[in-house]
């Protein structure tokens, strides 16, 4: 099956004075519309973006844009006609935005988030009306604590970072829970901290529970033995401090070095941690 907005692999099936053609495990064919494509040999696999063209036909490029149908992605307003904005978006033909998909007026060289989706004819558009897709409270079920996930960073509020979590619902990462700088319009992997009442998420950055704090002994472990079997970092440091080191919170930092300590592995002082007869 050949999917229209996104990325496929598929295989070169026939070439010849009209082009390359691609093809996928059923026989349906795509041209490749490359201007200068390379040598393919018969039946090698290809990773290629397909899409509906300006006359309706399938159509292939090796170029991968920055997203694909069903994402929603950070991009730049390359320029504005009649039709609407037209959006960089990674590919030589720029991605248009109608103006009934406009939630404002765009501005060329201004970044926005857009979401990305086939229209009724199955053209690639975009839209700034991210509250058709994106709710702020999920359904029974849709999430777990502790899941892993996919966030795009979008912006600033009084508690902490807006995210738009696996394209999908708004969440939440509090301020005093992030020891990185985020960039709007960022995606990074995240984790669900908790499922509110309100059915609303929060989230962190670190892998949460008892895997997470196993996983941190060792890397702990790991980095005393290679520091002569002493790090200058304790329950006491800061929260900065503990981030540059391990990539974890405050909190993840003082439960996994009191399993240490528990186990007779380690000793904590004031400024230091120290292996046990090194």
């Amino acid at each position: 099956m050949i999917n229209i907005g996104k990325i496929n692999t598929l295989n070169v099936s026939k070439q010849n004075s009209s082009g390359i053609y691609l093809s996928d495990e059923s026989g349906n064919q795509v041209l490749l519309i490359d201007k200068k494509p390379r040598k393919f040999e018969l039946e090698e696999s290809v990773e290629v973006f397909v899409f509906v063209d300006g006359d309706g036909h399938f159509a292939a490029t090796t170029e991968i844009p920055h997203a694909q149908v069903g994402d929603i992605a950070y991009l730049k307003v390359a320029s504005v006609n009649y039709y609407g904005a037209f959006l960089d978006w990674g590919l030589t033909k720029n991605l248009l935005v109608p103006f009934s998909e406009q939630h404002h007026e765009l501005e060329v060289d201004e970044w926005y988030f857009f979401k990305i989706f086939l229209d009724e004819k199955e053209r690639l558009v975009a839209t700034t009306k991210l509250n058709q897709f994106v709710t702020d409270e999920i359904e029974a079920g849709q999430f777990t604590v502790g899941q892993k996930v996919s966030l795009l960073i979008t912006d600033q509020t009084d508690l902490g970072i807006k995210a738009i979590v696996n394209n999908v619902v708004w969440g939440l990462l509090y301020e005093n829970e992030v020891f990185q700088i985020l960039r709007k319009g960022q995606k990074i992997d995240g984790f669900i901290k908790t499922i509110r009442d309100d059915f609303k998420l929060d989230l962190v950055l670190h892998e949460i529970g008892y895997k997470k704090v196993m996983t941190l002994t060792d890397t702990i472990l790991q980095t005393l033995r290679e520091n002569g079997g002493e790090l200058a970092v304790s329950d006491k440091s800061e929260p900065e401090t503990i981030y540059a080191l391990f990539g974890v919170s405050k909190k993840v930092f003082k439960q996994a070095i009191g399993a240490l300590y528990k186990q007779k592995q380690i000793e904590i002082e004031k400024n230091a941690i120290r292996l046990v007869n090194v």
